[in-house]
């Protein structure tokens, strides 16, 4: 029983073949062409450039766009409140106990 190729891998070819399959995570195959991988390290990044600008006017369009849906019900919702408020104010008042009463 012969070692897989892994456990026999230190760097040269494989006798049976003549290639060398390549170490962990590049197992086989051509170099791929046309594929560019650009970086840039992460102490030259500026992680804040612009920040101030696009918080602006991202705010001013994502607002622009939502504001039909959340303006509507919670203007409604002040109102209902600021209602039930002022009810329940009148009915534990003196006139508001009175009416109840005479509603019994």
């Amino acid at each position: 029983m012969r070692p897989t190729q892994a456990l026999r891998g230190s760097g040269h070819p494989e006798p049976l073949t003549g290639h060398y399959l390549g170490g962990w995570g590049t197992f086989g195959g051509a170099k791929q062409k046309g594929i560019v991988y650009y970086g840039i390290s992460a102490n030259r990044q500026n992680a804040f450039a612009g920040a101030g600008h696009d918080a602006i006017f991202n705010v001013f369009r994502r607002t622009k766009n939502q504001i039909f849906f959340w303006l509507p019900p919670l203007v409604a919702g002040y109102y209902i409140i600021q209602w039930a408020n002022e009810r329940n104010e009148y009915l534990n008042s003196k006139a508001g106990r009175a009416e109840a009463v005479d509603e019994e």
